[in-house]
């Protein structure tokens, strides 16, 4: 087995310098480090990681608490970016789970010893996750905000914001909005901005325009669709809590033999891949899930590093406005 000494033989340096190259310390220069790391490389030499866990004090692992997140292309792709910027610094990552229920979600991650704890998941109200945020170890949530930890959140508020200005700017002043668990934070932001954003442009918002439905149900959006449809004035446009949900909406439009968007206008939310596949293409905003996950590592691995230098965060990440191809211009030419 290639040990450090044998990196630092190759490279004419001491094994302390080593060690500093492949921990990326501040104080070896970058010809060093580069010249280090490609030795270690070059000759297979990997970190033996129980004496860096004896060493460090460290785990070198992150629990991940992502409760029915998987099925859904935005957490997805958070995870898998996370996961890739944390294996870049050298942590695993392993998924937290109570099915036992012999140990709460917190109790868990201490029996498993890890570093630090990703919370993204759809219930935050969960005494579990209250427990697991005021512990002892470093936690980042996704897109929900808790006092004593630093949080990753898209920036629901400018994204709601920059689509209701868009199919404002395109003629529509009958907008209709069906939207998510109404628990949720990234709810209760989008609604807010919805109705503020409405207000400014000095557009009243009729209740009955106003609809609850639940996340990624396509069926519920589609039965919602069809109460809107049935209205003495129906909206010119329906708004939808995500990408998904609009395919129930639009199931609803063709069964009544009419089309998108040259009768009704539509608009989703998360700009997931399927949005922009289909004809015609969804106006949507899309998240910048890779940027949200790999925030979410540094961010928590900084915090495990640096604890006391560590500062509770807000990361906001701006999303991207897709026109696409179903919000009609309906002003007078």
């Amino acid at each position: 087995m290639v040990s450090m000494k044998d990196v630092a033989v190759e490279c004419g340096v001491s094994i302390a310098t080593v060690s500093k190259a492949l921990n990326d310390h501040s104080d070896i220069s970058e010809e060093t480090r580069r010249k280090v790391k490609e030795a270690a490389n070059r000759l297979g030499y990997y970190p033996n990681s129980a004496a860096r866990a004896l060493k460090t004090n460290r785990s070198y692992n992150i629990g991940v608490l992502l409760n029915n997140g998987l099925a859904h292309e935005y957490f997805a792709e958070v995870l898998e970016s996370f996961k890739n910027e944390a294996e870049k610094k050298g942590y695993d990552i392993t998924f937290v789970s109570n099915h036992s229920k012999k140990m709460t979600f917190y109790e868990h991650c201490l029996y498993r010893n890890f570093d630090g704890v990703l919370v993204a998941c759809e219930d935050f109200s969960n005494p579990e996750i209250y427990e697991m945020v005021n512990g002892r170890l470093p936690v980042v949530t996704i897109d929900y905000i808790f006092n004593g930890s630093t949080s990753v959140n898209s920036n629901n508020v400018k994204g709601m914001s920059e689509l209701v200005r868009y199919a404002y700017s395109r003629g529509h002043r009958k907008i209709a909005y069906i939207y998510g668990n109404v628990e949720s934070e990234v709810t209760k932001e989008r609604l807010a901005a919805f109705y503020k954003t409405m207000g400014e442009l000095g557009v009243e918002v009729p209740d009955e325009y106003i609809k609850e439905s639940t996340y990624l149900d396509s069926i519920k959006a589609e039965k919602l669709t069809y109460e809107l449809l049935k209205l003495k004035e129906p909206p010119t446009c329906i708004f939808y809590p995500d990408d998904l949900s609009y395919s129930g909406g639009f199931n609803a439009i063709k069964s009544r033999g009419i089309k998108v968007p040259d009768d009704i206008s539509m608009v989703g939310y998360d700009g997931i891949k399927l949005s922009q596949i289909l004809n015609p293409k969804l106006t949507t905003v899309e998240q910048q899930s890779r940027k949200i996950g790999m925030l979410a590592a540094r961010e928590l691995i900084a915090c495990v590093e640096n604890p006391k230098t560590a500062l509770v965060k807000r990361v906001v990440v701006d999303g991207r406005l897709l026109e696409g191809e179903t919000v009609k211009d309906i002003r007078q030419k």
